[in-house]
C-alpha cells in the first residue's frame, strides 16, 4: 500500500497541518468573567452586545446570575428613566411587527435612538418560544439607532416577559430614548405592560364588525390613542366609519387621570400613511402630561406597584419552596380537591405551618 493511501483508499498527504482557530483568543475571551464595570460601561457606551448580554443576563434564574443582574440594575438606575415608554398591543392578525417597523423607522428619522421589547409566547407543552420578531422587522433590525430585544413569555401573566421593566431600565441607560413594549395579543398582558409605560397603543382592524365588543373594556379604557391599521386600497372607507365609530366610543368612557382625551387615529403600516400623525399624538401627550405633571407622577406610582409586585412574587416563591409546605401541599390540595376540606382552610392551614417553622 502506497504511503499516501490510507486503508480507506483515500489519499492523505504527510505532514499537513491542521488549521488551528481563526481567533487564537477566542477560548480565553469567552471563558473570561465579565464583572459589574464591563456591563455598566458598555451599557453606558450604548454597545448594542453587552446590552443584549446584561438583559440574558436579568433573564436567567440562577442565583449567582440574579445577583450581579441587580448590581447591573442599580448601578445603571441613575442613568435612566430619560425616555417616553410606550405599549402596543391588538388583536392577532393586526399587523402589530409591520406596525412597529413602520414606526420605528419613523421614529429614527427624527433622531431618536429606538428600543423594541417584544415578548413572544411560550408554548405550554414544549416551553419553547419562536423569537422571530427580528426577522419580521427585517429593515429595523439593520439600523444602527435601533435595538431589537424578543423575550421569551415563559410563565409571566398573560405573555409579559417577567423582567421586561428591568429591560427598560438598561435601555434606558444605554441612550435609548423611545422605548417600545409589544405584547402578545389582546388579554390579562395588558395590565402589565401598562404599569411599565407612559403612552398605551391600540391597534385595531377596519372592517371587522363591532370589534370593541371582542375586547376587555379595561383594555379600552386603558388606550390613549387607537389606531386603525390597514387602511389602505379598498379598505380604507371602512377604516375611516371604523375610526369615526371608535371615537364615538371612546368618549363614552369616565375621563381618564392624566386629563388627557384618547384619540383614534388611522394608519397603513405597509405605505406609511398616518405614521407621522401618530408620533405627533404621542409627542402631544407627552407635552400635556409633563406639563400637567401627571407624567412624573405616574412614574412614582408605577414603581411602588413594581415594588409590591416583587415582593408578592418573591413571598410566593419563598412560601411554595418552604420544606413544611412542600411536604403537605400535595396531600392538601387532594383533600380540597375531594371536599374533604375546604380551599380557605386548607390555605390557612398552610399559611400557619409556614409562620410556625423557622
Amino acid at each position: 500500500m502506497p504511503d499516501d493511501q490510507s486503508p480507506t483508499g483515500r489519499h492523505t498527504q504527510k505532514g499537513v497541518v491542521s488549521p488551528g482557530s481563526l481567533n487564537p483568543n477566542l477560548r480565553r475571551i469567552r471563558k473570561k468573567p465579565w464583572r459589574l464595570e464591563d456591563y455598566t460601561s458598555g451599557i453606558q457606551r450604548g454597545d448594542r452586545v453587552t446590552l443584549a448580554k446584561a438583559i440574558t443576563l436579568i433573564e436567567s434564574t440562577r442565583r449567582e446570575h440574579q445577583a450581579l443582574a441587580q448590581q447591573i440594575i442599580e448601578a445603571c438606575l441613575p442613568m435612566s428613566g430619560q425616555s417616553v415608554r410606550i405599549g402596543i398591543t391588538g388583536t392577532p392578525g393586526v399587523g402589530k411587527s409591520t406596525f412597529i417597523e413602520a414606526f420605528g423607522l419613523h421614529v429614527l428619522k427624527e433622531g431618536r435612538k429606538l428600543a423594541v421589547l417584544a415578548v413572544d409566547p411560550t408554548s405550554q407543552v414544549t416551553q419553547g418560544s419562536i423569537l422571530g420578531d427580528k426577522t419580521r422587522m427585517e429593515q429595523l433590525a439593520h439600523q444602527e439607532n435601533a435595538f431589537i430585544r424578543p423575550s421569551p413569555a415563559g410563565e409571566s401573566l398573560g405573555g409579559v416577559a417577567r423582567k421586561t421593566r428591568e429591560a427598560i431600565i438598561l435601555c434606558e441607560a444605554a441612550g435609548y430614548d423611545t422605548i417600545l413594549i409589544e405584547t402578545v395579543g389582546v388579554g390579562q398582558s395588558e395590565t402589565a405592560v401598562h404599569s411599565m409605560t407612559d403612552f398605551f397603543l391600540l391597534l385595531l382592524l377596519p372592517g371587522a364588525g363591532d370589534e370593541l365588543q371582542g375586547i376587555k373594556r379595561g383594555i379600552v379604557e386603558m388606550a390613549d390613542l387607537a389606531v386603525v391599521n390597514k387602511a389602505d386600497g379598498e379598505r380604507l372607507p371602512l377604516a375611516k366609519q371604523a375610526k369615526q365609530e371608535y371615537r364615538n366610543a371612546m368618549h363614552l368612557f369616565p375621563p381618564k387621570e392624566s386629563e388627557w382625551v384618547a384619540r383614534v387615529e388611522i394608519c397603513s403600516a405597509t405605505t406609511g400613511m398616518g405614521i407621522p400623525e401618530v408620533w405627533k399624538d404621542i409627542q402631544a401627550y407627552q407635552e400635556q402630561t409633563r406639563a400637567n405633571g401627571y407624567f412624573e407622577h405616574n412614574r412614582r406610582a408605577q414603581a411602588r406597584y413594581w415594588l409590591h409586585e416583587t415582593i408578592n412574587r418573591e413571598l410566593r416563591q419563598l412560601f411554595f419552596n418552604h420544606e413544611t409546605v412542600r411536604s403537605q401541599l400535595e396531600e392538601v390540595e387532594r383533600q380540597v380537591m375531594n371536599g374533604q376540606q375546604s380551599s380557605f382552610h386548607a390555605a390557612e392551614a398552610l399559611l400557619q405551618a409556614f409562620r410556625e417553622q423557622k
